[in-house]
């Protein structure tokens, strides 16, 4: 997979593929992440990427010109069909979902704003959608980008030490993910679970789904469609409902 990114900061965007899943993924080449810097496109002495917005008001807004000539050179870079994803705080909300399908895709080109953002003719012509990573607004789409960048690295085919990991994230599935634990057993902070240790797959297996059904419900009720669950599912969750209910906060699973 091959990520593009139009930002100010490219030595940014670079480290993004220094360190761990990303730098693996960058290794073993599975991602190649290029950064683009429309300053670099910007005419004048001074290589203006920003001006004033009409109509007054605080901040910059960033040019039409530079951008859409980065953008133009991170298309002729390569010839496979580039998605643009402008990340914003009005965008949609990044989900794994989301994720996922970026991660299916050849190609991305990533947009990063600055000040008060992007002029909305730039966004209307060039932009396929625009992605949010929270209700909260950054200086600038860079550390957006990178949580992009991780999340969809990650699930490149052969990222990840264990291939398991993945499938086992909280969002995968609609479920936040269940406890962990490892050595020691015994801790001044408590045991590890007793069915953890049995050698039981199949319970294991029954405590995990309980656990990350519960932990959904308590956490985030919100993703927890439970007219769409089964009945086994639906069996697990009042187990730990009344779990729940018998020990109150002391409760841990």
């Amino acid at each position: 997979m091959r990520i593009d990114v139009i930002t100010l900061f490219p030595d940014f965007i670079a480290q993004c593929v220094a360190f761990g899943v990303t730098g693996r993924a960058g290794e073993r080449q599975l991602l190649s992440l290029h950064g683009w810097n429309p300053r670099d496109y910007a005419e004048g002495n001074y290589r203006r990427v920003d001006e004033r917005p009409f109509g007054g008001g605080p901040g910059m807004v960033m040019l039409i010109d530079p951008l859409r000539a980065a953008i133009a050179a991170a298309r002729a870079a390569d010839p496979a069909p580039a998605r643009i994803v402008y990340l914003t705080p009005q965008g949609a909300p990044l989900t794994q979902a989301k994720v996922r399908e970026l991660a299916t895709r050849e190609r991305v080109i990533l947009l990063c704003g600055r000040y008060e953002g992007v002029d909305e003719r730039l966004i209307e012509a060039e932009v396929d959608e625009e992605v949010s990573i929270g209700d909260y607004v950054l200086s600038g789409g860079e550390l957006a980008a990178a949580v992009v960048i991780d999340a969809v690295a990650r699930l490149q085919e052969g990222a990840l030490s264990d291939a398991e990991s993945a499938a086992q994230d909280s969002f995968e599935g609609g479920l936040l993910d269940c406890p962990h634990y490892t050595r020691p057993v015994e801790h001044e902070l408590g045991r590890v679970p007793d069915v953890l240790m049995s050698g039981n797959h199949a319970e294991i297996a029954r405590w995990r789904r309980r656990e990350a059904l519960g932990r959904t419900w308590q956490r985030r009720p919100d993703l927890l469609d439970e007219p769409a669950l089964s009945k086994a599912d639906h069996q697990l969750l009042n187990e730990y409902r009344a779990r729940f209910a018998e020990v109150g906060d002391d409760f841990d699973g």
